[in-house]
C-alpha cells in the first residue's frame, strides 16, 4: 500500500513564527520515521493555491498564532476538503480568544481568574486592575507580549504603548501565585500533569523554547486529589471548546501558606507546540506514546469538519 502523503503546515508569519518552524521539523522527523510520505510547506498567503495543486492526504497543522490557530487555515483546509489534525474552525478560533473561551469556562463550572480586555493604549496609561496583575495580548500564544506588573512597578508596561506594538487589544487578569501545572488531553483522555519550573520565575518565552530555561516535574509532586482535578478540568475544558485531536491546558496553583488553595484554568492550546523541549511530547512519552506513535496517532485521526 502506498505511503499517505502528509504535508507539514509550518512558519507562516504570526509573532510565533520560530517556534512553528522548530515544530514542523521536529514534527517532520517523527512522521518520516513513520513512514509517511512528507511534504514540508513553509506556509505563505499563497497557501491555498499549494494545497490546491499538491492534493495531500492529510494536512498536519505545524503552525502556531494568528492565521494558523485561530481557524483561519482550518477554514481553508475545510473547503479544498484536505482532512488535518488539531481543532476545526470554531474550535480553535474560540480558544485562541482568551477571553471568549474563558466565558465559556465559566459557564462550565471551570475556575478562572478575574480580569477585563481592554486597548493596549488604555492598558499602558493607568493601572485597570489592582496590583499584581498579568498583561497578555487576547489573541496570541507562546508567552509572547506577556508582563506581569507587581506593587513595585509604579507604572503600566510602557511597552504597550509603543508604536512597535502590533498584538492588538490586551487582557488584563488578576495575577495567580503559585506553580505553573500543565496536562496534555489526546482525544477523550486527559494525560499526566507537568509542574514547571522557570528559571527566570515566570514561563515566558525564553522559558519554554530555550534549553534550560524551564525544569518540567513529570508527574508533578502535588495532592492526587488535585493532581485528577487538573485531569478532569483539562478534559472537561477540552469538550467545552469541543477540541478535537490533542490539545494543553494551562493553570495556576496557590499553595502557598497564607494562599487561597485556588487552581485556575489559564488557557487551553489547541495548537501546543512540538520541538525537542516541548510539554506534550514529554507528557505523551510518559504516558506510554513515544513520539513517532504520537504523530502517528495524529495522522490516523485527522479529519474534515472537525
Amino acid at each position: 500500500m502506498e505511503a499517505k502523503h502528509v504535508a507539514v503546515l509550518m512558519g507562516g508569519w504570526s509573532a510565533e513564527r520560530e517556534v512553528s518552524l522548530s515544530t514542523g521539523e521536529g514534527c517532520i522527523e517523527a512522521l518520516t520515521e513513520a513512514g509517511y510520505r512528507v511534504s514540508p510547506i513553509d506556509v505563505d498567503r499563497n497557501i491555498a493555491v499549494v494545497l490546491s495543486e499538491m492534493r495531500p492526504d492529510v494536512a498536519f497543522n505545524a503552525l502556531h498564532g494568528r492565521f494558523g490557530e485561530d481557524g483561519t487555515i482550518q477554514g481553508i483546509l475545510e473547503v479544498l476538503e484536505i482532512p488535518y489534525t488539531h481543532s476545526g474552525v470554531l474550535s480553535s478560533a474560540l480558544a485562541m480568544h482568551k477571553e471568549k473561551a474563558k466565558t465559556i469556562f465559566k459557564s462550565r463550572g471551570i475556575p478562572v481568574a478575574e480580569g477585563k480586555v481592554v486597548p493596549a493604549l488604555v492598558a499602558a496609561r493607568e493601572h485597570v486592575l489592582p496590583r499584581p496583575y498579568v498583561v497578555k495580548p487576547v489573541a496570541e500564544g507562546s508567552s509572547v507580549g506577556v508582563f506581569i506588573v507587581t506593587e513595585q512597578h509604579e507604572f503600566p508596561p510602557q511597552e504597550l504603548h509603543s508604536s512597535d506594538w502590533a498584538l492588538g487589544d490586551v487582557l488584563v487578569e488578576r495575577f495567580i501565585p503559585g506553580r505553573e501545572l500543565t496536562c496534555a488531553v489526546m482525544g477523550d483522555v486527559a494525560l499526566g500533569v507537568i509542574d514547571i519550573i522557570s528559571a527566570q520565575g515566570f514561563y515566558d518565552y525564553d522559558a519554554k523554547y530555550v534549553p534550560g530555561g524551564s525544569k518540567h516535574i513529570l508527574p508533578a509532586k502535588i495532592s492526587p486529589n488535585i493532581y485528577q482535578l487538573v485531569q478532569k478540568l483539562s478534559l472537561k475544558a477540552h469538550q467545552a471548546l469541543d477540541c478535537r485531536g490533542v490539545s494543553r491546558a494551562d493553570f495556576r496553583f496557590d499553595e502557598q501558606p497564607g494562599g487561597q488553595g485556588e487552581l485556575i484554568c489559564l488557557e487551553v492550546n489547541t495548537q501546543p507546540g512540538m520541538t525537542a523541549t516541548s510539554l506534550v511530547p514529554e507528557i505523551a512519552a510518559h504516558a506510554g506514546h513515544s513520539f513517532v506513535d504520537l504523530v502517528r496517532w495524529m495522522v490516523e485521526d485527522a479529519s474534515c469538519e472537525r
